[in-house]
């Protein structure tokens, strides 16, 4: 299988977290005014659609803001390299 370059990680990483993040949250929220059947199914794609197109470019463009500020609130335990 091919894989893509590592400098594209992070855009995979995005894509992933925001998939998934999307996914569970329009799942509780869709359920809470859908029926428990395959009109769920077709209410929750349609929305879990929009959530993921909207986060999607939130989530690339602020993961590095924040991975910075946790290694800057942090730091590596004593006798450890980096």
């Amino acid at each position: 299988m091919r894989r893509l370059p590592r400098r594209y990680a992070h855009f995979v990483y995005g894509m992933i977290q925001a998939a998934i993040t999307t996914a569970v949250a329009t799942t509780v929220a869709t359920y809470q005014i859908a029926r428990a059947d395959l009109q769920f199914v077709g209410y929750w794609l349609s929305c879990w659609f929009v959530s993921l197109m909207t986060m999607l470019p939130v989530v690339i463009l602020v993961a590095p803001i924040i991975q910075r500020a946790v290694y800057s609130l942090t730091e590596e335990s004593p006798g450890k390299k980096a």
